[in-house]
């Protein structure tokens, strides 16, 4: 058998730490392993793009050009690989041209070696930009197929055929790939169908082939070694520690397989076993992130829901964060009809958050009851050509009274959309002219204008970005009895539920002297006729505005990205009031009653919980 080692992208820094930890793996934490990654002597590292670039500057107030840079410095000899959205860059929106060519000029300047272009619609109209930018600076370009199945979970059928994957391989090498990567993002590439997708792929087209998979279902290790034997040149893995689960194969267990093989790729298993070691040191206080319902460590109900890695970490947290766990298995149960409702998009960054976000929506709030900004471009045609129709009666529903209109545009979106740039320079002028910075802006007006006035010292950093705030919780040393402050009349009992767990917990005010009182009304006879001074605030909170109107509350987590309306202003029941991001999607909040707006209770860009009050009317 003729020798042919199989080459390697570790994905560690970027994709294994996206799909396990929500994209949380902080620099400080890297670069210590950095050096020592760079002597492996792997084909290529993936260590940005993707969601690093949004999750540095919105969580963990760490500039992500910064971050490229010092992983250029200690990692020269290794080619720095990132994950492009096409035209949808690092964001979640169809971007200008003009941004599409500025940003990928920067990322070459920066140190990105190997650009793996992808577009979540496998459609050639949102990557001619990026590829053609690609191309102008030298660099590799990495074109990508986006793997997908119907609801069969196997390759075939009137959409994701095998014709399907060899007609788009062979435009892509035509618009000058100089790879091409196979994208199961969501691990649904079974075993034969890789060796039978590879040999075909192997057959038509001439440049490199790498495949990408995520060990979800269970099926990427044999997906890869079936791959391997089918002729694939590269394969993507990640250290152990950062492995399987929703993430990629662990390259442990490959390179043993493959030694001795025509394909081994001979690399020292022993400097693997080390680096792990010093990963695995460093998790512990990430853990949290990892947390899940479910025991088990492959999911087989992805071939239903097909949600891919990177995306199910930020749906438990998500969940999680909206007091909605609980609601985990009928979001999942919804996902795969909405993704048919939708025209059965492959479920990858930005189409996965939408069908994902959308689905959490379906689930709490009704059918197409709450519809984001982003589902209605979608449908509208921003992002691109759907694989399949758009049910007309969703389509209908979510267009209705959408700004731009009902009906949908048939050529590149990218077309209809004015320079952006000059624009974003003049905006943010008089906090900083360096192009890096005016890009994170362009990218995220909201997250990014708060990132970048901490970044120049305009504001500060709040608590829960800065090191150590994220970190595992320290155990609690209790106070001696003797010791406990007395109970004031405000201690409140609730009922916690911790998984399977039932605690009674009685919660009093820590900061409240105990009797500095005023009288009380209203309350049961017997009970003292006493309450706190009137000093003492609850949190923001529905119950804590008093009025005797209306209040628009927040129905889950996320960002108060803007007002559509200002105090005084006279409004309708189901108006357009405020746009909430959530999910990384934009949602508008109607108000919820005819009335008077009293007051816009929260800043512009602040973060909310569910229930915080926004609006109140009178």
């Amino acid at each position: 058998m003729t020798q042919s080692p199989i080459k390697i992208t570790d994905t560690t820094f970027r994709d294994g730490h996206q799909s396990l930890l929500a994209t949380r793996l902080r620099m400080e934490d890297m670069e210590p392993m950095a050096a020592a990654m760079d002597q492996i002597g792997f084909h290529s590292m993936e260590v940005w793009g993707g969601a690093t670039f949004d999750t540095a500057t919105r969580f963990l107030g760490e500039d992500p050009w910064d971050r490229l840079r010092k992983f250029k410095e200690l990692m020269p000899n290794t080619p720095l690989s990132m994950l492009l959205r096409g035209q949808s860059l690092v964001g979640y929106r169809t971007y200008a041209d003009d941004v599409v060519q500025e940003f990928v000029e920067r990322s070459s300047e920066n140190g990105i070696d190997v650009f793996r272009v992808f577009d979540a619609l496998n459609d050639e109209w949102n990557l001619s930009k990026a590829a053609e930018s690609v191309k102008n600076t030298g660099k590799h370009l990495q074109m990508t197929l986006c793997y997908s199945v119907t609801e069969s979970g196997k390759m075939g059928g009137p959409i994701y055929s095998l014709d399907y994957y060899l007609s788009k391989a062979e435009l892509f090498e035509s618009m000058g790939a100089d790879s091409i990567c196979i994208k199961d993002m969501a691990g649904l590439l079974a075993p034969y169908d890789a060796y039978n997708l590879v040999k075909g792929l192997k057959s038509k087209i001439s440049v490199p082939l790498q495949l990408h998979s995520h060990y979800t279902s269970g099926m990427a290790s044999m997906s890869v070694l079936k791959a391997i034997e089918a002729g694939i040149d590269v394969v993507d893995t990640s250290l152990a520690p950062l492995a399987l689960r929703t993430s990629q194969p662990a390259i442990e267990p490959l390179v043993v397989t493959l030694s001795g093989t025509p394909y081994d790729p001979k690399l020292d298993l022993e400097q693997l076993l080390q680096l792990g070691d010093q990963l695995e040191s460093i998790l512990p206080k990430y853990r949290h992130h990892l947390e899940s319902p479910k025991a088990a460590v492959i999911d087989a109900k992805v071939l239903s829901h097909q949600i891919p890695g990177g995306m199910a970490s930020n749906l438990l947290s998500q969940l999680r964060e909206a007091d909605a766990i609980d609601k985990l298995d009928e979001v999942l149960e919804e996902i795969p009809k909405t993704r048919k409702d939708l025209g059965y998009p492959p479920l990858v960054t930005p189409m996965s958050q939408m069908i994902g976000s959308q689905s959490v929506s379906n689930v709490l709030f009704g059918k197409y009851e709450m519809i984001s900004g982003q589902v209605k471009e979608y449908v509208y045609g921003m992002y691109g050509r759907p694989p399949s129709v758009i049910d007309p009666e969703i389509a209908k529903t979510v267009l209705k009274d959408y700004k731009k209109g009902s009906p949908v545009i048939h050529e590149r979106p990218a077309n209809l959309l004015d320079p952006e740039m000059e624009k974003a320079k003049s905006e943010i002028a008089d906090i900083t002219d360096n192009i890096d910075d005016v890009l994170i802006y362009a990218l995220y007006p909201t997250t990014g204008l708060k990132f970048l006035r901490i970044k120049h010292g305009l504001d500060q950093m709040p608590e829960e970005m800065k090191p150590g705030f994220d970190s595992e919780p320290v155990a609690i040393i209790p106070q001696p009895r003797d010791q406990y402050p007395p109970k004031s009349q405000l201690t409140k009992t609730f009922n916690v539920f911790v998984e399977n767990e039932y605690f009674k917990v009685e919660i009093d005010p820590a900061d409240v002297p105990p009797n500095q009182t005023v009288p009380m009304v209203n309350q049961p006879e017997g009970i003292n006729q006493e309450k706190i001074a009137p000093d003492f605030k609850e949190p923001n909170s529905k119950d804590s505005v008093i009025n005797n109107g209306e209040s628009l509350v927040s129905p889950m987590p996320g960002i108060l990205l803007r007002y559509l309306v200002e105090e005084g202003d006279e409004v309708k029941v189901g108006e357009p009031v405020a746009i909430l991001e959530a999910m990384k999607m934009e949602n508008t909040l109607p108000s919820p009653a005819t009335g008077t707006v009293q007051k816009l209770q929260v800043t512009e860009g602040a973060t909310v919980v569910k229930g915080d009050v926004l609006i109140v009317l009178s």
